[in-house]
């Protein structure tokens, strides 16, 4: 009778258990840039508006996307996330003009800090840097940077301080 007892608990119990599987994004690594996780209206340092862009997770919280809308008609979007087996973050970027861009960096310090491979320029090689930052105020600040091979400022690409839109 035990042992009928068991087969039928084993029977009944175990396809539910089979059934739940982990959460393979949810470790502390894979939350590190939850912070941009929004709705957003992006507008520049004199205060005008440059676009709109709303990232989510997805795919199980494995993925944050990025969907761009700018204020002059670009659209881009963007697939960003954690590699375990390199402890990166890497993001690939490409907008409704042909351009792409791929990056991969890590969190520290309370800013997500991403770079491109060497890329080989008209007058020199250089990369481009984005980093993104969460202020006081709940807002993030976006800052693209090209920098040498020797990591020195170039010039600032693009500098944007994200709102949040009430949804």
């Amino acid at each position: 009778m035990r042992t009928t007892s068991y087969t039928l608990l084993f029977l009944f119990v175990m396809p539910f258990l089979w059934g739940q599987t982990p959460c393979q994004c949810c470790s502390e690594s894979h939350q590190q840039f939850d912070f941009w996780v929004g709705h957003w209206v992006v507008k520049d340092t004199l205060g005008n508006k440059v676009g709109e862009n709303l990232i989510s997770r997805a795919e199980g919280n494995c993925v944050i996307t990025e969907k761009w809308k700018g204020a002059s008609g670009t659209t881009g979007m963007s697939v960003n996330y954690f590699d375990s087996s390199d402890a990166t973050w890497n993001q690939l970027w490409i907008d409704n003009q042909g351009n792409i861009l791929k990056l991969k960096g890590t969190f520290d310090s309370g800013k997500m800090l991403l770079k491109s491979d060497l890329i080989k320029g008209e007058e020199q090689e250089y990369y481009n840097q984005i980093a993104w930052s969460l202020n006081e105020n709940g807002s993030v600040t976006q800052l693209w940077e090209t920098t040498d091979v020797n990591g020195k400022h170039l010039s600032t690409l693009f500098k944007g301080i994200y709102s949040r839109i009430s949804d």
